[in-house]
């Protein structure tokens, strides 16, 4: 990972981001050409994005032919807060439930709810994909003192 992206994943906006119950918003490309966006759980390992879905899930195939990929992990409230990736995807098929998922769902599962989900997950699951996202670009807006360049220009335009 270049050091500019680094540095941007190391700001602790972004680990706050990463650390919260929010689900990391994945951006890739279907087998027909056409963009898909899905919500997924994820663990930041300090180096990489990793998430786990069923071995046989299109997006599986899907990033098996382009494994280039886009994410965010953003908030609701104003000023927003967003964390914007871009990366390339490996996949390793594992028997069984990786930690990995675990890791993920724990941030968004309700305490009260997570023996039930655990359980659920590890009848279902026999294998997963655990795909490995590695940030090429990364930016971070809090839309306070870091906005989107055009946002910048067109208030400085405007005297704002």
């Amino acid at each position: 990972m270049r050091d500019e992206v680094r540095a941007v994943l190391e700001e602790p906006l972004a680990q706050e981001l990463m650390a919260a119950a929010i689900p990391a918003r994945l951006a890739y490309t279907a087998l027909d050409g056409t963009p898909r966006v899905v919500p997924m759980g994820y663990a930041w390992t300090g180096s990489a994005l990793v998430m786990a879905t069923v071995a046989k899930a299109p997006k599986v195939r899907a990033l098996r032919a382009n494994p280039t990929v886009a994410l965010t992990v953003d908030t609701n409230e104003q000023p927003p807060h967003m964390l914007l990736v871009r990366g390339t995807t490996e996949i390793e098929i594992v028997d069984g439930v990786p930690e990995v998922f675990l890791d993920g769902a724990r941030k968004l599962v309700r305490p009260e709810a997570w023996d039930g989900f655990e359980e659920g997950v590890r009848a279902l699951y026999d294998r997963m994909a655990v795909l490995t996202v590695t940030p090429t670009w990364a930016r971070l807006y809090d839309f306070t003192s870091r906005v989107p360049d055009v946002i910048a220009k067109q208030a400085a335009a405007r005297g704002l």
